[in-house]
């Protein structure tokens, strides 16, 4: 059975209120603990992270022998712990972890996502294949209340569906994607001044300056937690237009056009005039309501983040081993 060292790296920023939930789904992974490491890189946290990281670690030395139960899962696991104080940036926190791991096989998550217990099991299978560099798995909403939560949750907003058919190039959301360590070392490292695409841009490094290819683990599921309220969203489509441009300057990747003001008015007319009424009738589901309007919010946040982002020249950066 083709079991290979996985390392699994996650950084997190003020992740107290996530942290137990992420803890408690790695340690339900159906992967053989002995095979597999947890890095968790605190990145200048604020809150109880750092604390509640060094409970874990302290709970789960790797000296001590699994104790397995049910269904194949450990109550001991082992977890490390980092700290990327210098740089505030995800990538950062990550290229630490990839800098302490021992693992052949480098996974990713984030604190507000929640593998599935045979999420790190199926995520690795793609990399019996030696052309496999990179394995991309699936992610999918946590059960959302608000209507903002069902309409990220409708629109599918996070599914790696999406970036895997970029006109561009495909990539994985490093929300749940793992690579091949060895192809780093080829091509380097995550940007570590970059705030935002660096995911984009690893994967299209490896797929364009090498042969290796990517896959989609769809059965490596992790569930992620959408925006509750009104600034989170907007910061988050911020930032989606942030990358944007962050990676024309880096690759050349198209501008996305902005609508016009004419635009935005003519589909809020059509909102109102047709698509509010056909709901009416044939919806009963809140949310159904406020497509538009929420994704026309989106639109133009994204098209803001966009327009004032100024990829810094520490970005250029790539990080080695």
């Amino acid at each position: 059975m083709f079991l290979p060292e996985v390392s699994v790296v996650v950084p997190i920023y003020n992740g107290e209120a996530d942290l137990p939930d992420l803890i408690e789904c790695l340690r339900s992974q159906t992967y053989p603990p002995d095979k597999v490491e947890y890095l968790l890189v605190d990145n200048n946290s604020l809150d109880r992270t750092l604390a509640i990281i060094q409970t874990a670690t302290n709970s789960n030395p790797p000296s001590v022998p699994p104790l397995v139960r049910g269904g194949g899962n450990s109550d001991r696991i082992t977890i490390r712990h980092f700290t990327e104080n210098q740089i505030q940036s995800s990538y950062a926190a990550r290229n630490k972890g990839i800098h302490s791991s021992k693992g052949e096989i480098i996974a990713f998550t984030d604190a507000d996502c929640r593998p599935e217990s045979d999420w790190l099991e199926n995520l690795v299978k793609p990399f019996v294949n030696p052309e496999i560099a990179l394995s991309a798995g699936e992610i999918l909403a946590l059960p959302g209340k608000t209507i903002l939560e069902q309409h990220a949750d409708r629109q599918n907003t996070l599914s790696q569906k999406h970036t895997l058919t970029h006109p561009f190039c495909a990539y994985g959301q490093t929300a749940n994607l793992a690579v091949r360590k060895q192809v780093l070392a080829e091509v380097g490292l995550f940007r570590p001044y970059l705030a935002s695409g660096g995911d984009a841009d690893l994967c299209w490094r490896i797929l364009r300056e090498t042969s290796y290819k990517l896959d989609f683990a769809e059965n490596a599921i992790v569930r992620h937690r959408h925006r509750n309220t009104i600034k989170q969203l907007q910061s988050q489509w911020y930032r989606y237009g942030e990358s944007n441009k962050y990676l024309h300057e880096l690759h050349g990747v198209d501008l996305m056009r902005e609508l016009t003001t004419q635009e935005y008015l003519y589909r809020l007319v059509r909102w109102l005039l047709k698509e509010l009424p056909i709901a009416a009738i044939a919806s009963k589901d809140l949310v159904d309501f406020f497509n538009t309007p929420i994704g026309l919010m989106n639109v133009r946040s994204r098209a803001i983040g966009q327009r004032q982002a100024k990829l810094p020249e520490a970005a250029w950066e790539i990080e080695r081993f």
